[in-house]
């Protein structure tokens, strides 16, 4: 199988303004390959790296060593990115759209001919579960809903690789059961989805393999299953324990 996401002695640092340090180094060594068809999860405490190396994939941050590519592809070349999907963590859109008109302003974005852009769109919002909603200006939506819409922009260009930060963040469990029906279908579909989260419970059942970074660096990674039945322990406890942290005792 050819590799859809490759990251190889991936560093990247960042100019420090605190007082008697120069950089701070945020991803530090990283290897990683993600292949087709996998849904993989990317984990870590807040500050370890997650969103940094994701920059990176999308081109919003330059490496300062090593390379990363998509599709074979390196990630400097616009091309490689002409293939995923992205769902940020914070979505901003015009609210005063509805569902519809935000999915043909991507289209058009991505030059979709008018004719598959309005197929594309009855499909995706029939995914995403938004058919009575989707003529209502996204401000009408819950939290949920927007995020709902958020993946159904990322998949108009129908990408073959969808990356997503934290898609379940702040959702309720209605709202992450919906988006990891989501991911599971995109997965049936054939499709590669590489996401971080903090939702280790969902993450453990909708992944393939997982990775775990702390302090920019890659502690673990490999196939969920294996990983349980290596640490004999549940992912939430196996994140924990990679981390070193150390439950207070209550007396």
């Amino acid at each position: 199988m050819n590799t859809i996401l490759d990251i190889k002695d991936l560093r990247v640092e960042y100019r420090n303004r605190a007082i008697g340090q120069t950089t701070k180094l945020a991803v530090n060594g990283l290897n990683l390959s993600v292949q087709p068809g996998e849904v993989f999860g990317f984990l870590g405490p807040n500050g370890a790296g997650k969103t940094t190396t994701m920059n990176v994939l999308l081109g919003f941050v330059n490496a300062t060593s090593g390379s990363a590519s998509l599709f074979g592809v390196d990630v400097r070349e616009p091309i490689a990115r002409q293939r995923i999907g992205y769902l940020p963590e914070l979505t901003y859109y015009y609210k005063f759209l509805t569902a519809e008109e935000l999915l043909r302003f991507y289209a058009k974005v991505f030059g979709i001919p008018r004719a598959e852009t309005e197929k594309r769109i009855d499909e995706l919002i029939k995914l995403v579960e938004l058919e009575p909603a989707r003529k209502r200006p996204i401000k009408s939506y819950s939290k949920g809903m927007q995020q709902r819409v958020g993946l159904a922009q990322a998949l108009i260009n129908n990408p073959d690789l969808l990356i997503l930060d934290e898609p379940t963040s702040g959702l309720d469990p209605i709202g992450r059961m919906k988006v990891r029906e989501i991911i599971q279908r995109l997965k049936n579909d054939g499709k590669t989805v590489f996401f971080s989260s903090h939702e280790l419970g969902e993450v453990e059942t909708v992944c393939d393999r997982v990775a775990i970074l702390h302090q920019g660096e890659l502690k673990v990674e490999g196939r969920v299953d294996d990983l349980m039945q290596k640490y004999k322990a549940n992912l939430e406890q196996i994140f924990l324990r990679i981390i070193g942290y150390q439950p207070v005792a209550v007396s």
